[in-house]
């Protein structure tokens, strides 16, 4: 198991201008290599909330931690009316894969982002050398326009989401054993406030990923998952929660199967599996960075 590693990475900031703004990221490992990982964040998070997860691969390779659109500090436009849904978030991160990337990278991201990871592993095969899934929000169409019309809790919960704290220490306060925060470490839960929010004119804090954008997320998707297997030319890796997770696979493992995917259920886990196994998810990264080809299926359920 990795040791507790105290690392800053350096800030950055990607001109992105065809997409309306710069993107935010955290900036891993030595200057002088190209960039070997691109992480995306889950709903509502941001690159920061993952520090100390992938710290401690930062001696052996450069990764980039980003803010997606709505979240952190990038500042990329979040418009909800007559948005597209999660294709955004796809072709933000194929802007920046054609700004920061020189070669190939590992596309690798947790829940919403894991999801925009595999969108962008579809359309342009050719930057990508591999995916690492961690409970990716994988569905069917029918789902998907369930979520848009009906009964949606995860976005009704977003929706009543308190948005500015007198301060950062209140806010942490407040989510500290909450929630789903109940099982991350403390380390983790400072990170996601850190970045999670900003300063407001009147001395106060709030939400940089502002609650009617993370509904609208939890609301609109238009994407299919698995057209987007279907396209991938890489090596996939998926770990998936144990309990409730939103990778919904097991009518469709065939599929995974034919893509060449490996996937496995990470016992005792929870939709924050990162966070709860942080050890998992840099295995996976060491394993797909040093040798994606050599990697075989497995199935654990």
């Amino acid at each position: 198991m990795d040791a507790m590693v105290e690392y800053e990475p350096r800030p950055r900031r990607v001109s992105l201008p065809g997409r309306g703004g710069e993107m935010a990221a955290l900036d891993f490992g030595p200057q002088d290599r190209p960039v070997d990982v691109i992480f995306s964040h889950a709903n509502g998070f941001n690159g920061r909330t993952y520090r100390t997860i992938l710290a401690p691969l930062a001696q052996e390779r450069r990764i980039l931690a980003l803010d997606l659109r709505g979240h952190g500090a990038s500042t990329l436009p979040a418009v909800i009316e007559d948005r597209q849904g999660w294709l955004e978030f796809r072709d933000d991160l194929l802007a920046l894969l054609d700004e920061a990337a020189e070669a190939p990278v590992v596309l690798a991201g947790h829940s919403m982002g894991g999801t925009t990871s595999l969108l962008a592993a579809a359309a342009a095969p050719e930057k990508v050398k591999a995916l690492a899934l961690f409970d990716p929000v994988i569905f069917d169409a029918a789902r998907a326009a369930q979520d848009m019309v009906g009964d949606n809790p995860l976005a009704e919960g977003a929706d009543r989401r308190r948005a500015v704290f007198p301060d950062k220490a209140a806010a942490l306060a407040a989510y500290t054993g909450r929630g789903g925060f109940r099982t991350w470490r403390p380390e983790q839960l400072a990170d996601y406030v850190e970045a999670g929010f900003a300063p407001t004119t009147d001395g106060q804090v709030t939400l940089t990923c502002t609650p009617a954008w993370e509904a609208s997320n939890f609301r609109i998707h238009n994407y299919d998952a698995w057209a987007a297997f279907r396209a991938v030319r890489c090596p996939i890796r998926m770990l998936r929660a144990e309990f409730a997770s939103t990778a919904r696979i097991d009518d469709n493992l065939a599929d995974l199967d034919a893509v060449g995917a490996r996937y496995e259920t990470v016992p005792g886990t929870t939709h924050f599996l990162p966070m709860e196994r942080p050890e998992r998810v840099r295995e996976v990264l060491r394993e797909l960075e040093r040798d994606p080809f050599t990697l075989k299926r497995i199935r654990s359920w």
